[in-house]
């Protein structure tokens, strides 16, 4: 079942354990839509990845954005960007309150 939830926890997982930046989290969205999950096809991500190229910012933001978008509209691409996000946004957060 595709629910906002579930693009959200989806996303979380992917921003929390993805090491190397954008690029390296393309593998692992991939593997989460197409394979796990299996809310899109093959062609159809390609056709996204292709479009978050194309488009200012970094890629696996703009990824996330159209995947979710694709499945939930604009709450299932703000689900998806807060997930991608949140993680590194509380990292950087503690970091910044222990300097």
């Amino acid at each position: 079942m595709k629910t906002i939830w579930t693009l959200f926890w989806s996303f979380l997982k992917i921003g929390a354990f993805t090491f190397g930046g954008g690029y390296a989290m393309i593998s692992l969205i991939e593997r989460e839509v197409i394979e796990r999950r299996r809310w899109i096809d093959c062609d159809e991500f390609l056709e996204l990845l292709t479009l978050a190229q194309s488009v200012p910012g970094p890629i696996s933001l703009n990824t996330s954005v159209f995947v979710g978008y694709k499945m939930k509209g604009y709450a299932g691409a703000i689900a998806a960007v807060a997930g991608a996000v949140l993680p590194s946004f509380i990292i950087i957060i503690l970091i910044a309150i222990y300097f």
